[in-house]
């Protein structure tokens, strides 16, 4: 399908999309906070600057977008007709960059969390922040270091 736009105007489109305090995010922290729970927001210190970071329980949390970070299943992750091989080398980068970061806070001794976009629009209903909550307390107690948390649109 061909683009609607023309490409000046999809270049400043895409230039306004944010890469922090997306709502996805700040929907999370906002949960969090009224729970108790305190953290430091785009840590540099660990690797990835994760969105999230919970010092007394080493966790870190990533809130995902669908699209740039492509989501498995998810109808979220879909790819632009126009310049097709240009957007899966980025999409590549993307995963790939994730994948290296996602190790190396692993290998720091830190548990890892990655929320997708697609879930965010649960923590209406409590699900969600139910299964954040849960990998956040478990702690040196559960084996899981890494989990990921994803709308289940496909099934």
């Amino acid at each position: 399908m061909a683009d609607l736009v023309d490409q000046k105007t999809r270049s400043r489109m895409m230039s306004g999309i944010k890469s922090t305090n997306t709502k996805p995010e700040i929907q999370l922290r906002k949960a969090l906070h009224a729970l108790g729970y305190r953290f430091r927001i785009h840590d540099r210190r660990l690797p990835g600057t994760p969105d999230i970071v919970l010092p007394k329980w080493r966790v870190a949390i990533q809130v995902h977008g669908c699209f740039w970070h492509r989501h498995p299943g998810c109808p979220k992750a879909t790819t632009p007709a126009n310049n097709a091989e240009f957007w899966q080398a980025k999409f590549d980068a993307n995963v790939k960059r994730d994948a290296a970061a996602a190790e190396k806070v692993l290998l720091q001794g830190w548990r890892l969390l990655v929320v997708w976009e697609c879930a965010a629009r649960e923590f209406s209903d409590g699900h969600t922040l139910d299964e954040v909550v849960r990998f956040i307390e478990e702690g040196a107690a559960s084996p899981v270091r890494f989990a990921e948390i994803g709308s289940k649109l496909d099934g």
